[in-house]
């Protein structure tokens, strides 16, 4: 075992990976730097990179350990279409076959011909809840399962497409507990996180809350520091990332409205602090991990793992096809257009590589999080990489994370 020379920083390096050990340090040393953080890379089934270091809690000193989980937000939806493809793959749900088939109360509303795979690719128009809903509803199921029932689609299913911010995890979640009999949290514990050895959960049990680590904030950006990131990472010009911004986020847009999940979520408090969201099972946003594990379970599906192997390559193969270049973006201006590869570049539950989030090479597929978590599987060279962190930025195209996945990249050659 090795470990870099800042004592900052721990744990393993193979000879000709010292450039991703470099830039996980440098990242520290960054604007707004680390907190704590860790990075893993899995290449042929093993790791190759395995660090971590800084601290889990800054205020108490308390250092980053080798086990030390984190909330990941979105990064679960990788997680979660990984479910989906498991029982896809083991002939158990059609992702042709109308939703109906297996959840017979989603036809409500106009729904009864929409497909699972309209589900996985945020195109069936349900990106939001009417409501009202309460947090406590959310953190029961149910009756968040009851309100996307009896809801109407936004727009025509499979006409547009829209990042279904919350209300994902419920679909594909509720689509997996009726195939499979088992909750997400539960069929992915005991489907990819046991097989597997992981140190994940979505739905963390109580024992497991000592190795969190404690969110922080980094300033928050202004619109112009967004706009111009976003000019920077999709190589748009200004009036079309201005037009965009203003159509897909602005107050009262569908996008700004899909975060809230009909009021459960407008909340003043942080709720990745609180227990009982921990405990919750949030397939589109609470999984707590670690960078090793979500580099194990990506490795698991491009690779085998110590005899483990999540999907065949086949199953991969229609798993990331590309899906939102077949439709354009819901509430766009209809002078507007957006090439997928510049704004959302997702196949059916991944992003796919593109250039705002470039991954290791073209067949990539993975998610990121909000705050900069980000994990993906890249097929030819048999990678897995998962990058955890505790000092969430918003920065468009998060440089901590595609520095990394850059330096991946020059190590793959």
């Amino acid at each position: 075992m090795t470990t870099t020379s800042e004592p900052a920083v721990h744990g393993h390096v193979e000879d000709g990976w010292g450039k991703v050990a470099d830039q996980f340090q440098a990242n520290f040393e960054g604007t707004p730097g680390e907190v704590g953080a860790a990075c893993c890379v899995y290449v042929g089934g093993r790791p190759v990179v395995d660090l971590w270091g800084g601290l889990a809690d800054s205020e108490t000193k308390r250092p980053w350990r080798a086990d030390t989980i984190a909330i990941v937000a979105s990064t679960t939806k990788g997680a979660t279409a990984i479910c989906a493809h498991l029982l896809a793959q083991r002939g158990e749900l059609d992702l042709d076959a109308p939703v109906v088939d297996y959840w017979p109360e989603f036809g409500a509303g106009g729904k009864d011909q929409i497909p699972v795979r309209l589900l996985l690719s945020h195109q069936s128009g349900l990106p939001v809840v009417d409501g009202p809903l309460t947090l406590e509803q959310a953190y029961a199921w149910d009756p968040v399962i009851r309100a996307l029932e009896a809801q109407k689609p936004e727009w025509q299913p499979g006409t547009e497409h829209v990042y279904h911010s919350i209300t994902y995890g419920y679909l594909v979640g509720e689509l997996v507990r009726r195939v499979s009999g088992k909750s997400l949290g539960t069929f992915f514990a005991d489907e990819v996180a046991g097989p597997l050895g992981l140190n994940a959960w979505i739905g963390l049990p109580e024992e497991q809350e000592e190795k969190v680590a404690r969110i922080e904030y980094a300033a928050p950006l202004s619109l112009e520091e967004m706009t111009a990131g976003m000019i920077e990472t999709t190589g748009l010009d200004a009036d079309t990332v201005t037009r965009w911004i203003q159509a897909v986020w602005g107050e009262g847009s569908i996008q700004a409205r899909a975060g809230s999940l009909g009021g459960a979520f407008e909340v003043t408090s942080d709720l990745n602090a609180q227990r009982a969201y921990r405990a919750a099972e949030i397939p589109a946003g609470n999984m707590l991990t670690d960078a090793r594990s979500l580099a194990r379970m990506y490795a698991a599906t491009v690779s085998d793992v110590d005899g483990v192997r999540l999907l065949d390559p086949e199953t991969v193969e229609r798993a990331t096809e590309i899906q939102t270049d077949k439709t354009r973006m819901h509430g766009l201006p209809a002078d507007l257009d957006l090439p997928a590869d510049r704004s959302f570049n997702m196949s059916l539950g991944f992003w796919r590589a593109c250039p705002p989030l470039p991954m290791a090479g073209p067949k990539s597929f993975g998610h990121p999080g909000s705050g900069g978590s980000v994990a993906f599987g890249e097929p030819d060279a048999e990678v897995g990489f998962g990058y955890v962190m505790n000092l969430w930025s918003f920065r468009t195209g998060e440089p901590r994370a595609s520095s990394l996945a850059a330096a991946v990249r020059s190590c793959l050659g």
